[in-house]
């Protein structure tokens, strides 16, 4: 098989696809075709990782033209094309550079972000919003003595959204992100909505105000993209129809 990887570091004019030839092994996933890569062919070749260090999220790439886990992607899957998503399509996904499936995985830097070498990004527009959001809990109550309960019901609720490992995945996969720059972007709103609906925090009803801003709830045009490739299952499209509709609810009200 071949691995064609795309190649730019500083002072390049333009960036450039590298194709190498493995032979793959059974369960081998596209991080290991990297670091076969890395330390047997080319060993300029950049990209993050941090898996077993409790860091997950860390090697998030563009593989086969699908925002994926570079650790948790089989090579042998890729090939049979049995992990193709139907995703609503935009500009990283739709121009592409000549490229064989059924022989080639293609891996490509995240889409939306600035490149730093190879297939490493600039991450911090991406925290940036994060940070805008204020992903802090803020009690509603005094610290108890033993800890916070809450009612089953509520703990299955909130874990859709606290399993977010903030890979940017999500804002990778996003239409609106290449078009709108300014736009604060799913997995920032997902986590908004989970302080939201979180009953320990005091909070609660005001949060969704932080987002209802232009560049925030009002911006998603709910493609779902998103939701589809979330490697934890986070669905932020549906916490963001949901942030929508409770302040369309309240606007109403208020009249």
């Amino acid at each position: 098989m071949h691995l064609k990887v795309y190649r730019y570091r500083e002072g390049m004019t333009a960036p450039r696809y590298d194709t190498f030839e493995l032979v793959p092994r059974p369960g081998m996933t596209v991080l290991e075709a990297l670091f076969q890569v890395q330390e047997q062919l080319d060993d300029s070749l950049a990209f993050h990782y941090s898996c077993r260090g409790a860091v997950c999220g860390i090697c998030a790439m563009l593989i086969n033209k699908v925002p994926r886990l570079a650790c948790r992607t089989q090579v042998e899957s890729l090939l049979k094309g049995d992990l193709k998503v139907a995703m609503a399509t935009y500009p990283a996904i739709g121009e592409t550079v000549p490229w064989v499936p059924e022989k080639e995985v293609l891996v490509e830097p995240l889409p939306h972000l600035p490149v730093i070498k190879d297939l490493i990004v600039d991450m911090d527009v991406f925290f940036r919003f994060y940070r805008f959001i204020e992903p802090v809990f803020r009690p509603s109550e005094a610290t108890p003595e033993k800890e916070r309960r809450m009612d089953p019901a509520s703990v299955k609720k909130l874990e859709v959204y606290t399993n977010c490992i903030l890979c940017a995945a999500c804002s990778a996969a996003c239409p609106i992100e290449g078009q709108n720059p300014e736009y604060i972007g799913p997995a920032a709103l997902a986590k908004l909505y989970r302080f939201h609906i979180d009953p320990r925090e005091a909070e609660g009803a005001l949060r969704l105000h932080r987002a209802d801003i232009p560049n925030g709830w009002w911006a998603c045009a709910l493609y779902g993209n998103c939701s589809l490739v979330c490697p934890k299952g986070v669905p932020p499209r549906t916490a963001i129809a949901k942030a929508v509709a409770a302040l369309h609810k309240e606007k109403k009200e208020a009249e």
